[in-house]
């Protein structure tokens, strides 16, 4: 589920994954392993890091578990006055991030016929440690 709000002409954007019942074993193993991949790209968010360095710590840990192809788009992108703007965080992005960017981080597997999972959080980029401004829960939720 995507999510997004609109305040004071400044957008968020935020994606969470449920299942319906209870996950069966390759649901909760894809869950874990993107929850994974987030992390590893909220960690290489500092100013001065280069936006492709980003998608590769995430992309990184997708790839190691054999899974690099369901892992079709960019890790993140920029949200301020539009809901999608630079920076684009991918592995074609260009330039390096700076302190006080609004940026996503939403790694994401895709298996056709199966499913997927996705996990966004927006982020401000701050010297020493990223704000996390989406606060919800990032567990998988069981409905």
């Amino acid at each position: 589920m995507d999510f997004g709000a609109l305040v004071d002409g400044y957008h968020s954007d935020m994606t969470r994954t449920m299942v319906l019942g209870r996950p069966a074993g390759w649901q909760t193993e894809m869950y874990e392993l993107v929850a994974a991949a987030q992390r590893a790209g909220v960690q290489a968010l500092a100013p001065d890091t280069p936006l492709a360095e980003v998608d590769d710590a995430a992309r990184s840990v997708i790839a190691a578990a054999g899974r690099s192809e369901q892992f079709m788009h960019g890790l993140g992108h920029g949200v301020g006055l539009e809901i999608h703007e630079a920076p684009a965080l991918s592995r074609a992005g260009t330039g390096t991030l700076a302190a006080g960017m609004a940026v996503t981080v939403e790694p994401g597997i895709y298996v056709p016929g199966q499913g997927g999972v996705r996990i966004e959080d927006t982020l401000i980029v701050r010297e020493g440690a990223p704000e996390l401004l989406t606060l919800t829960t990032k567990e998988l939720v069981v409905v």
